[in-house]
């Protein structure tokens, strides 16, 4: 299946030449349709520089929102954005899904206000995949919703369910609450309230979970609230990214040890594309109607291709409507999750 996905080429730390090289690369490897929306001039220039002036359709957008611009208030002011018009493609019909690697909030702002909830979902949620010792699990929410209500929390172990079903081909994804002890009674007023919820949720939920448990692959899916789900997903990048380079250091400090590294340089690859954000181009926001992936703003060209590659199977799985199928179906158990944003 072959899918158009809108492009943010004005997005991110690195902006327009990666997410053009991005684009290149998986027009290479993938049979999606890439529509760039942003700049055209400077499209065009870039473009031209690779020698691929005619490679893509592009969608004109006269401005663009910065990384550190307020979300909500920039979405208003610059309608004519380059993530406002992307969003608006897909709200159109004219792109099935959408790709940024720009501002983060504004990228959610705009899914919400153009392509509005799936129905049965009061607050979407950003899925994130993290490395495992069992494999990989899915995170949610890492930072949509800061503060939420107990319901929410079971939305989000249904829409994370379902996600890994259709992306890790788990047929039953174990669900756990994350939280600071295994013991029915520890937790928060939101954990301690949610987790009876999720017991009659009819997914397969397991009970709580603590952080420890998230690299040990004591879950597929992990549910939290976006205030600590992001707090998480940054220690996890950051302490990945350190741990490699203290073993760096400390092989350069003992010679005989550069023997060890060149007989474990297939191992030390294979952890550090595991380790990789740019191995899954981004992290989607489930719950809206329509397919939005929000990437990380410091992505290479690679994390846009694997970006693309991405959202093409979130489109080609149909896991929207799986979402709203579970939610919502005759044959759903969970319950009714109706709830006020």
């Amino acid at each position: 299946m072959t899918c158009r996905i809108a492009l943010d080429a004005m997005g991110g730390d690195h902006g327009l030449p990666v997410n053009v090289a991005g684009a290149l690369l998986a027009r290479r490897e993938t049979d999606h349709e890439i529509l760039l929306v942003g700049d055209r001039p400077l499209i065009e220039q870039e473009l031209a520089r690779h020698g691929a002036k005619d490679a893509f359709l592009i969608h004109h957008a006269p401005t663009v929102i910065g990384m550190h611009e307020k979300p909500a208030d920039a979405c208003r002011s610059k309608r004519d954005s380059s993530i406002m018009l992307a969003a608006e493609l897909v709200a159109q019909g004219q792109a099935d899904a959408l790709i940024s690697a720009g501002n983060s909030g504004a990228t959610m702002a705009a899914s919400l206000w153009r392509l509005r909830r799936l129905p049965g979902v009061s607050r979407p949620a950003i899925a994130t995949l993290m490395p495992t010792l069992a494999g990989n699990a899915i995170v949610l929410d890492v930072g949509a919703n800061v503060d939420c209500k107990p319901k929410h929390l079971v939305q989000f172990a249904v829409m994370g369910s379902v996600y890994a079903r259709a992306i890790l081909n788990i047929p039953s994804p174990r669900v756990g609450l994350l939280t600071i002890g295994e013991e029915e009674g520890k937790g928060n007023q939101l954990t301690l309230e949610a987790h009876p919820l999720l017991k009659e949720s009819g997914l397969n939920y397991i009970g709580h979970v603590e952080g420890r448990d998230v690299p040990a692959g004591g879950a597929d899916v992990f549910v939290c609230d976006g205030f600590v789900g992001n707090i998480l997903l940054k220690f996890g990048e950051g302490l990945a990214a350190a741990v490699l380079k203290l073993i760096k250091n400390e092989v350069r400090k003992h010679p005989l040890a550069v023997f060890g590294k060149y007989l474990l340089k297939g191992a030390f690859k294979e952890l550090l594309k595991k380790t990789d954000p740019s191995e899954y181009g981004g992290a989607p926001l489930l719950g809206v109607n329509g397919v939005a992936l929000i990437s990380h703003g410091g992505a290479d060209a690679k994390a846009i291709k694997n970006a693309v590659r991405t959202v093409g199977a979130f489109v080609e799985g149909g896991i929207n409507r799986q979402i709203s199928d579970r939610l919502h179906g005759a044959s759903a158990h969970v319950i009714p999750l109706t709830v006020s944003a």
